[in-house]
């Protein structure tokens, strides 16, 4: 018996276990009504998690309508869908509330995340701010995506990074909150962004 023949004679080889994806969690962020449940809705291969509730006359009272007025309800604690990117790479997507008085929920949602995704609407910069305060404060790598509301953007990329005061590090690019290639290639923008720092 030569030595090959035992091995011959197992029959053919097993095929390889193949691997889950690698769970990968990425935060969607920015304020309120700028379109993340919408995001995580388009993208996501599951029914999304959302945690809906009706705007209240109370609540209208604080938070701007004047850009949203057939909004009829708001995100009150988070949103969650997933993606599978390839084989390898499972996205788990975790959408914050927008609106300053829920932000004592954004370090548990934000826990274990490799990168953010900072939603923005150019008729109203100012109500993003925090977002990106919170993840250059937390060193968090994040790309700021603004959302073409009606197809059109208000201002130049480089006058919103100007308006953000984010580093040239810090991506800025046009996406549609609605459309799931688009939401897909923005969140490969920050996916690269938090592998480029792993690899430093």
């Amino acid at each position: 018996m030569t030595p090959t023949e035992p091995l011959l004679a197992r029959g053919p080889a097993a095929p390889a276990a193949v691997r889950p994806p690698l769970p990968v969690k990425m935060v969607i962020a920015g304020g309120f009504g700028v379109g993340k449940t919408t995001a995580v809705g388009a993208i996501s291969e599951i029914e999304p998690l959302t945690t809906e509730a009706s705007i209240t006359e109370v609540a209208a009272g604080v938070d701007d309508l004047t850009h949203t007025p057939r909004k009829t309800t708001t995100t009150v604690a988070m949103d969650f869908g997933c993606i599978t990117i390839d084989p390898t790479l499972k996205l788990y997507l975790f959408g914050t509330p927008g609106q300053e008085r829920f932000g004592f929920m954004w370090d548990d949602i934000v826990e274990g995340a490799v990168g953010g995704l900072v939603i923005v609407d150019t008729r109203r910069l100012d109500d993003c701010y925090a977002a990106v305060d919170y993840f250059e404060h937390k060193g968090i790598p994040f790309a700021v995506a603004v959302n073409a509301f009606d197809g059109r953007v208000e201002h130049a990329l480089e006058d919103v990074r100007w308006a953000l005061d984010v580093s040239e590090g810090v991506p800025v690019v046009v996406f549609d909150a609605r459309e799931r290639g688009s939401v897909r290639d923005a969140l490969l923008v920050v996916l690269e962004l938090a592998l480029a720092r792993t690899e430093r």
